[in-house]
């Protein structure tokens, strides 16, 4: 009894399809950390072809027209062709969603960034008691986050305290008044 050979050959037009996909998501995944390697038309305008929906169109047309190729058994250049339109098929879609989902992204609102004037009103914690006339510690919320700031006060402030902040001194200290 002979032994039977397992291995089987990946088709070249599957291969070539593979490839196109693969070289398709490594754009994708470059173009989603942030890099800008490639850049159609300039550089501050958002431009009718993002590379996110190339990358995207590059990827879908790869692996489904490896898929189909695979599927077809495509041996002949006709046959390879229409495991192309199949990539095709998958591509569009793919692309149309990938320019949606990369245009919300980089047009979604987002919060201002809180300043020294956000600090006026918040109520706070004594986390380092507060000398007359010297700097002690508060922690405040502002804007949802936890921020531990330096204080003054008129009047000593022992830890533990609640505390009001009155005015916003610089960006990282408050004048407080108990609560």
């Amino acid at each position: 009894m002979r032994p039977v050979d397992t291995v089987q050959v990946v088709a070249t037009g599957t291969l070539i399809f593979l490839i196109i996909g693969g070289a398709g998501v490594g754009v994708l995944a470059l173009a989603l950390l942030g890099t800008e390697l490639f850049q159609f038309g300039h550089g501050d305008v958002d431009g009718p072809i993002s590379i996110e929906t190339v990358a995207g169109f590059a990827g879908a047309f790869g692996f489904g027209g490896a898929i189909v190729n695979e599927l077809l058994g495509a041996r002949t250049p006709s046959m390879i062709a229409g495991a192309a339109a199949g990539g095709l098929l998958a591509a569009v879609p793919t692309a149309w969603l990938a320019s949606r989902l990369s245009r919300a992204a980089r047009n979604m609102r987002t919060d201002p960034t809180p300043t020294r004037d956000d600090l006026v009103g918040a109520l706070g914690l004594v986390v380092t008691p507060v000398p007359a006339n010297g700097y002690g510690e508060v922690r405040v919320r502002v804007a949802g986050q936890p921020v531990k700031l330096n204080a003054r006060a008129d009047q000593p402030i022992p830890v533990g305290a609640q505390v009001f902040v009155v005015q916003a001194l610089s960006e990282t200290s408050v004048h407080v008044e108990t609560y």
